[in-house]
C-alpha cells in the first residue's frame, strides 16, 4: 500500500535524482527501466533527511536491540553514518557503526574494518541501499563472517526491487533470509514505485516497460 510517508520518500528520491527512469544495467546484469543510485545524494540536507527515514525504520522494527551497524563500502558508508546520527539525535539510540575498506591497510592500524570493532555475541545490522540479486549482501556477509561470534539479524535498505535471485521462484531477499537468517526491511518496494507512477501522467510511457520488467524478474510474496 502506497502510504503518504512512502509517497514522500519516493518524491524525495526523485528530487535528488536518486530514483531515475530510462535504460540501465543493474549489478546483476539485467536491463532495467528504473535505477536507484544513492551516490547521487550530494548535500548535508539530503543526507540528514535520508538518515531520518532509515532511523525511523530501525527504531520501529528493532528499536535499540542491537550492538552496532555496518555500512558496506562504498555507498553504505554515508548511509550507516547518517542513520547512526539520526538514531542518536531523534531517538536517543546511540549505537556505534563501522564500515569496510575495499583493500586492507598494511600500515598503521591494519585491517579492513574502520570504526567499531565487532565483539563476540554482538547483534549487528546492515545498512545498504538496494537489493537486486543479493550479490552485495553476500559480499557483506563474507566480511562479517570473519568476525567471530557475531550475528547479523537485520538489514535495512531504501528499495526492495523484489527480483528473483539465483533460485527460480525466490527473490534475492527470500534467499538471504533462508541462507543467513537475516530479516530485510525496506523503506519502499518496487510495488510502491509502480503505484506511485500510476498517479502521475508524466510517467505513463514508463509504466508498460516497468510492468514488463516486473513480470519477467519480480516475485511477490
Amino acid at each position: 500500500m502506497l502510504t503518504q510517508s512512502k509517497k514522500e520518500f519516493i518524491e524525495f528520491m526523485l528530487s535528488a535524482n536518486v530514483l531515475r527512469f530510462g535504460h540501465f544495467v543493474t549489478k546483476s546484469g539485467r536491463n532495467t527501466q528504473y535505477f536507484v543510485n544513492t551516490g547521487n545524494y550530494k548535500t548535508g540536507a539530503q543526507l540528514a533527511r535520508l538518515g531520518s527515514y532509515y532511523a525511523q525504520l530501525v527504531k520501529d522494527t528493532v528499536g535499540g536491540d542491537f550492538e552496532a551497524m555496518f555500512g558496506p563500502a562504498y555507498k553504505g558508508i554515508p548511509l550507516v553514518t547518517t542513520t547512526a546520527a539520526a538514531l542518536a539525535d531523534r531517538y536517543e539510540i546511540d549505537k556505534p557503526y563501522f564500515f569496510n575498506r575495499k583493500e586492507a591497510k598494511d600500515h598503521g592500524e591494519k585491517g579492513c574494518l574502520v570504526g567499531y570493532q565487532p565483539q563476540s555475541g554482538d547483534r549487528l545490522l546492515i545498512i545498504e541501499d538496494v537489493i537486486t540479486a543479493g550479490t552485495a549482501v553476500r559480499e557483506s556477509m563474507e566480511i562479517l563472517s570473519a568476525c567471530d561470534g557475531v550475528k547479523v539479524t537485520d538489514m535495512f535498505i531504501s528499495v526492495n526491487r523484489c527480483e528473483v535471485g539465483k533460485t527460480p521462484g525466490k527473490t534475492a531477499v527470500m534467499e538471504v533470509r533462508d541462507e543467513y537468517g537475516i530479516q530485510l526491511h525496506a523503506l519502499i518496494t518496487v510495488q510502491d514505485i509502480h503505484e506511485y507512477l500510476k498517479t502521475r501522467d508524466e510517467y505513463r510511457e514508463v509504466l508498460p516497460l516497468m510492468e514488463a520488467y516486473m513480470r519477467q524478474y519480480c516475485v511477490f510474496e
